[in-house]
């Protein structure tokens, strides 16, 4: 008869099972393979790494902006990711596209949604609006448990931007010489408040 308690020998199913080391090593493996399966295809398309007609890098004030976005972490809240599905067309506009977010790094699509989505809403509302509703966001939404930033009418915009954008062209965005040199100047003057609605009115104007 059979020995059922003697240990498995070789490499089978029963010593996998009862390997830990061995079934944590397959199992990185097998995820490292099936995400370098998923991921790297997205390099070589278009689709993915060329930038949708009319998307163009944000400019000295709306980087600013964004950099006051992620600070704050406006992200926790708010997606910039509309999904192909009825209810979000009719509700955000166009569903997104990679192309859009090829000048993102990172993106910010995300899946949070305490918030309205934020993907189109450039042009939606003045700046006036946007103004109001960071300084106390109930005197114009009055049932919003969105937190008061009024603190950014007194902070003065990154005058540093130019780093930032030095940065952003090494990894691809295409900054050119004349745009890093005249960043200093573009915001001299201006608060995070001007930055971050600057940066808002920015979103989504490229896909109508």
């Amino acid at each position: 008869m059979t020995n059922l308690n003697s240990a498995a020998t070789g490499f089978t199913h029963e010593r996998v099972e009862t390997s830990n080391f061995l079934m944590i090593v397959l199992i990185l493996l097998v995820v490292a393979v099936g995400g370098l399966v998923e991921i790297v295809p997205l390099f070589f398309q278009k689709s993915t790494t060329q930038a949708v007609e009319g998307v163009k890098p944000y400019t000295a004030l709306q980087l600013a902006g964004r950099d006051v976005y992620l600070r704050e972490g406006c992200y926790n809240c708010h997606s910039q990711m509309i999904r192909p599905f009825r209810a979000e067309t009719l509700r955000y506009g166009h569903y997104s596209v990679a192309g859009e977010s090829v000048y993102d790094h990172p993106f910010q699509w995300g899946s949070k949604r305490t918030g309205p989505d934020l993907a189109r809403v450039g042009g939606r509302y003045s700046d006036e609006w946007h103004r109001i509703h960071l300084v106390n966001p109930r005197d114009v939404v009055p049932e919003s448990n969105m937190p008061a930033y009024p603190w950014l009418e007194k902070n003065p915009a990154d005058a540093n931007i130019a780093t930032n954008m030095k940065a952003l062209r090494a990894v691809g965005v295409p900054y050119t010489d004349e745009q890093i040199a005249k960043a200093p100047a573009e915001v001299k003057g201006k608060t995070e408040m001007d930055a971050l609605i600057a940066y808002l009115q920015s979103l989504g104007l490229a896909l109508k």
